[in-house]
Parts: structure tokens; sequence; C-alpha cells
């Protein structure tokens, strides 16, 4: 608990760089298609990372972006089923907004949303998130999953097999991570941001440690063929996600060491983390608030470390 009483400098530091994320786009919306392989696209909005699936079984996708999006993904869909574009299924990989916004609008429409346990606990109840000094008020019915399960699912749509799979207390408390089988792609949800620091929210369950243990275990699932799709960034490869991998260990490494030399927070960032990961801290999440992650993290250490992964 040392740690923690570190952290209340930091937090406020933290708030400023994530000011982004809590506000509405002025922007056209706008959305982009990259085919990825077999029946699979990447779709990509102002939030995070989509996956389409099209083919004769339908349209299935995995997460869908700001509410705004809406009538832009539709539209993509369009160009890309040629039909009325509505999807069969909607999978999302955790409950926030950049990845759950248009599903009022797929649910709406007769598509059936798909979650873990705790991503429609959190979308049906009110919730605070302090670090973005935002409350979001429940979903509406039409926007909550309608399918849930604890640990995992598994579709059988357009020739593939989807698996979906919960890792516990990662980026929240409600991320799954999903495995095109037979196309051999996973959507990583925000397990994953491509030479990125990632955003970890302390809030919704998440962990610093249980992050790094639940992309050592999806490593172990994937061969260097699979094209790993992020939550937020471009496609990449199993080695992009072992470097990733690596720096999770690393920067966290460095973090520990300096706590238990007595370093407060501040004095670690001021140091900062080693010029390897310089850029790294130029998008989204900046050094000093993936240092506060992670000595946040640090006190639940043994917990995480300890909770089964597939």
């Amino acid at each position: 608990m040392k740690y923690l009483l570190r952290l209340t400098l930091s937090i406020a530091i933290l708030l400023t760089p994530l000011a982004a994320l809590a506000q509405p786009a002025t922007a056209q919306p706008s959305v982009t298609t990259t085919p990825i392989q077999g029946s699979l696209y990447l779709l990509q909005g102002k939030g995070g990372n989509v996956v389409v699936s099209v083919g004769d079984d339908g349209i299935l996708l995995v997460d869908d972006d700001y509410t705004e999006y809406a009538a832009a993904y539709h539209d993509a869909l369009k160009s890309i089923a040629g039909t009325v574009g509505l999807p069969r299924f909607v999978i999302n990989t955790h409950w926030h907004f950049d990845h759950t916004g248009t599903n009022a609008y797929w649910g709406e429409r007769g598509s059936v949303i798909i979650a873990q346990t705790n991503v429609y606990e959190r979308l049906s109840t009110r919730q605070e998130m302090a670090f973005f000094k935002r409350v979001l008020e429940p979903s509406p019915r039409a926007a909550l999953p309608v399918v849930t399960y604890a640990d995992s699912l598994a579709l059988r749509f357009n020739g593939d097999r989807v698996d979906v799979q919960h890792y516990p207390s990662g980026h929240t408390d409600g991320d799954s991570v999903v495995f095109f089988t037979a196309d051999n792609v996973v959507h990583m949800g925000d397990h994953y941001f491509k030479d990125s620091f990632p955003f970890v929210d302390l809030g919704s369950g998440g962990n610093v440690i249980a992050y790094t243990a639940n992309v050592a275990a999806v490593l172990k699932r994937i061969d260097d063929s699979t094209i790993v799709v992020p939550g937020h960034g471009a496609l990449a490869t199993r080695a992009d996600l072992e470097r990733f991998h690596h720096m999770l260990q690393t920067t966290t490494a460095l973090v520990k060491s300096g706590l238990d030399k007595g370093l407060s927070v501040e004095q670690i960032s001021a140091q900062g983390l080693g010029r390897e990961w310089d850029s790294w801290g130029r998008g989204f999440i900046d050094a000093p608030t993936w240092i506060g992650f992670i000595a946040a993290s640090i006190p639940f250490a043994d917990a995480a470390q300890a909770a089964p992964r597939p």
C-alpha cells in the first residue's frame, strides 16, 4: 500500500493527456476499409479498430466505434457486403464507449450483441470514469448485450470458428480477445495498442500486471503467420505483439525497481523509462501516465499473476 500513497499527485498529472478521449468528434465521420484476409476486413473510424466478417452467413462485427459513426459504418458495410449492411452479430471486446458506441444503432435494427458478463453489468449501470472526469449513464436497452458469457464462447460463422475468450483484469474486468481460427486473425481489443503505451482502466478493474500476463497467454495461442489486430493502430504481426509484451515486462520491472529503492512516482517519471521507449509515449498515453498505471497496479501483483488464463 505504500506505493498507493505516492500516486495522489501523479493521478492529477495523468488526467491532462487523456482529455481528448472524453471529447465528442468534430470532423465529419468517415470510415476506411482494409481487406485483411479470407472473409475479414478492418474498418477504422475514430475509435477502436473494427473487424468485420462478411460471407454466406451474413455480417459479424467485432467492436463498433463511437455513437456518431453509426451511419458511416453502415455505409461501409453496404459497400463491402452489397446488401443492407446489417450485422447479424456484434461482439464487444469491452465496455468502453469508443468500442460500443453504435451498439444501440445495431441493436435497434435487430443485431445480436455479444459480450462478457462484466460488459453487460457496466453498460447497464451508471459508470464514473474518474480518470476522464466523466459520468456515463446506463445505456439504452437496445445497446445492451443479448448474449453474455463468463469465460468463453464460440460461433461457427462464414466458414470460420470464432473463439471469443475472456481475459481477466487486464484493460478492464470484461475484456475479450477474438480468435478467427480458420483465417488465423486475432482481434486483441485494447489488450494491444501497437507501438504505444496502453491505456489500462484501473477504475474498471484493469491492472498492468494481469494485462501483461494476458498478452503472454495470447502469444501462446498464435503463430508467426497470425495477423494481429490491435484495439488501436495498424495491423500487426506476432513479432510486433512480442515487442509490445517485452515493453510491458521491461517498463514494469523498471518502475518496480524504482519504487523498491524508495523513489516516488514523480521521481521515476523524471528519470524516464529509457530511450528505447521514447517513441511509445508520443501517442495517447505518455510515459508519466504509463508509469502511474504500473505503480498503481503493483500492490495487486500477486493476485493478478495468480488468476488462471486459457
